[in-house]
Formats: C-alpha cells, sequence, structure tokens
C-alpha cells in the first residue's frame, strides 16, 4: 500500500502545480476573480493532501486498517474535492455549468474531515 500511496501523492503533486501554472495563466483570463479564487483553493487543497500523502506513505507501515482508511479518505476526498471544483469553475466559465458537481465537493470534504480524524485516531493508538 505504501507504493500506491507514495504514488498517488506524487500524481497529486505534480498536477497540483500544473493546475495551478494553468489556473494562473490560461484560466486568469477566461474565469471570474471568484472563480479563480475557487480554483485556486482546489489546487491548495490537492498540494497540502499530497505531502501529507507522501508524509504517511513514507511513515505508515499501513498494517492497521485505521492506517489504510486514512489513506483512501484522504486520496478519494481530495480527488472528489479538487476535481470537482476544478469542473465547476471551468464548466461556469464556458457558460455550461456541470451542476451535478456541486454535491460532489462536501462529498470530498467530509472524506478529507474523516481521513485527518483516522490519521489523530491511529496516532493515539500508537502513543
Amino acid at each position: 500500500m505504501e507504493k500506491y500511496v507514495l504514488l498517488i501523492a506524487a500524481l497529486y503533486g505534480a498536477l497540483g502545480i500544473i493546475f495551478g501554472a494553468f489556473g494562473a495563466h490560461a484560466l486568469k483570463k477566461i474565469l471570474s476573480e471568484e472563480l479563480l479564487k475557487s480554483f485556486e483553493t482546489g489546487v491548495k487543497y490537492q498540494m497540502y493532501h499530497a505531502i501529507v500523502l507522501l508524509v504517511i506513505g513514507f511513515q505508515f507501515p499501513f498494517v492497521d486498517t485505521i492506517e489504510k482508511s486514512a489513506a483512501w479518505c484522504l486520496i478519494i476526498g481530495t480527488f472528489l474535492f479538487s476535481f470537482s471544483i476544478y469542473g465547476l469553475c471551468i464548466s461556469s466559465a464556458k457558460g455550461k455549468k456541470l451542476k451535478f458537481l456541486g454535491p460532489i465537493t462536501p462529498l470530498g470534504g467530509l472524506l478529507l474531515v474523516i481521513g485527518w480524524i483516522l490519521l489523530g485516531v491511529s496516532f493515539l493508538n500508537n502513543l
């Protein structure tokens, strides 16, 4: 599991840089200030969680279900949260807002919160 977490962390990190540059340069011309801020929020959360996944990928042995669950919640939560924001922002700028993505963003956020809570529980269990 460690290799998968590290691979996904690297992928999220690389895509975060790409999407950040894309937002700062290409999308700056077509997104409103509000949509650009939303897009940047997606990039920030993606990068934060790429770093967290990198750290836990190196630190966790992934023998406990709680460690695996925390990693999966962070992986899936990041994808749902950040990528739904990207989709909403870009589709809104093109005048064809993909409204079905709206409920996906908070679901991703909830998974991120659960992932952080599970990390805390894992740390407490290892005291």
